[in-house]
C-alpha cells in the first residue's frame, strides 16, 4: 500500500455547494491549512485538500455527476467551547448543546453546507 506523505488510511471526502465558502469556513473554525487546491474548467474551485490538526480531509464543490452529499464527522479539537463558538459565528446551527461527557467536553452542529461536526 502507498498511503502519500500527510495521509491516513481513511480520509473524508467532502462534495459541496459552494466549496470555496467551505474553505474558508474550516479555515476559520477549525483552523484548517489547505496543502492542495485545483481550479475546475470552469474556473471554480475542484479538488482540495486540508489538514485539521494531524488528519487530512478532502473536498470539491458539486457538479456534474457529483451532487452534494452531508457527511457526519467527529474531530477532536483543543479548545471544544472556542470552536464550538466559531462554529455557530460562521452560521452553523446546534446540534448537541456543548457539555462535559465522559469522553471530553463536546457539542455537535450543522455547517451551513449540511454536514455534522
Amino acid at each position: 500500500m502507498n498511503i502519500p506523505k500527510g495521509h491516513q488510511t481513511v480520509m473524508p471526502y467532502f462534495v459541496v455547494n459552494g466549496a470555496g465558502k467551505f474553505r474558508d469556513y474550516i479555515k476559520t473554525v477549525f483552523d484548517a491549512k489547505i496543502t492542495y487546491e485545483s481550479t475546475s474548467p470552469d474556473r471554480s474551485l475542484g479538488h482540495c485538500e486540508a489538514r485539521i490538526g494531524d488528519s487530512t480531509i478532502m473536498f470539491a464543490g458539486s457538479g456534474g455527476p457529483l451532487g452534494p452529499r452531508t457527511s457526519d464527522i467527529f474531530v477532536y479539537v483543543e479548545n471544544a467551547d472556542r470552536t464550538y463558538k466559531k462554529s455557530l459565528d460562521e452560521g452553523a446551527t446546534m446540534v448537541m448543546e456543548i457539555a462535559d461527557q465522559n469522553y471530553g467536553r463536546s457539542g455537535g452542529v450543522t455547517d451551513p453546507f449540511g454536514n455534522v461536526w
